[in-house]
């Protein structure tokens, strides 16, 4: 079920359209895992599936334990382990610092707007 936050303060207008106005975007993002997935040898069926449940067991969690989802990440991160490894390569490739990039970019095309 959808919810809504309640935006008091005007400068608050942008910075809530740039996160959450893209937040549908960033989530289709999941053709990323779903594309790898192929690349492994997965069917592209098979892979779409595992990914989109996957997404929505994770938010279920996130929704459900109100715990941070870095608390959640690491919860399920094994030192040494397969996620670690991944989770190592997206840090490599700068993919926690490209997003508050593409967030500020995003909130200062509304500022222009």
């Amino acid at each position: 079920m959808a919810q809504e936050i309640h935006v008091t303060d005007q400068k608050y207008f942008g910075m809530a359209t740039a996160l959450s106005g893209g937040d549908p975007a960033y989530v289709f993002f999941a053709e990323a895992p779903v594309h790898a997935d192929v690349r492994t040898g997965l069917p592209r069926d098979m892979a779409q599936e595992l990914v989109i449940q996957t997404i929505l067991g994770s938010s279920r969690t996130v929704e459900k334990t109100a715990k941070h989802p870095a608390d959640l990440r690491n919860m399920v991160t094994s030192p040494g382990r397969t996620t670690t490894e991944a989770l190592l390569q997206l840090k490599k490739g700068g993919f926690r610092s490209l997003f508050p990039e593409a967030v500020a970019a995003a909130y200062e095309k509304d500022e222009r707007l």
